[in-house]
C-alpha cells in the first residue's frame, strides 16, 4: 500500500483521555501489566514518557500520524454510519473514509516496538 498525500494514520489507544485516566493507566501498567488493555500504549510508551525509538520513528515518517484516546476518537470521528471499531487500533484515513490498517487482535499480538514499526513500513 502506498500512502498518498491526503492519507494519515490514526492511532487509537484503548484508554480514555485525561490526567486521572493517565494516572490510573500508569498504575495498572506497573502493578498488573499482564491485564493492561492497551498493547499500543505498552509498545509506544513507558510508564511515564514516550518510547524514544518510537518518537524517532514517527518523527521521520513521511505519513501524517494522529494519536487519540478512544473517547477523543469517538468525538472527533463521530459519523452517522457509527464506526464500530475495537481498540487499540490503527486506522488509515483517506478521502474515502477510514480503513483498518492494523486491527486490535494483530496489535495485541505484537511482541514489541520493532514488530509495530516493521508492520507500518511494510504496509505503507
Amino acid at each position: 500500500m502506498n500512502s498518498g498525500p491526503n492519507e494519515k494514520l490514526i492511532f487509537v489507544y484503548n484508554a480514555d483521555a485525561g490526567l486521572r485516566n493517565a494516572m490510573l493507566d500508569t498504575a495498572h501498567k506497573i502493578f498488573s501489566p499482564s491485564t493492561y488493555a492497551c498493547r499500543l500504549c505498552d509498545i509506544t510508551y513507558g510508564f511515564f514518557t514516550e518510547n524514544q525509538k518510537w518518537k524517532a520513528f514517527r518523527e521521520k515518517s513521511k505519513i501524517e500520524m494522529e494519536f487519540l484516546h478512544k473517547d477523543e476518537f469517538a468525538k472527533t470521528y463521530r459519523s452517522k454510519f457509527g464506526h464500530k471499531f475495537t481498540f487499540p487500533i490503527v486506522l488509515l484515513a483517506t478521502l474515502q473514509g477510514l480503513d483498518v490498517f492494523i486491527g486490535t487482535e494483530e496489535l495485541n499480538a505484537m511482541e514489541d516496538l520493532e514488530a509495530l514499526t516493521t508492520t507500518i513500513e511494510e504496509r505503507l
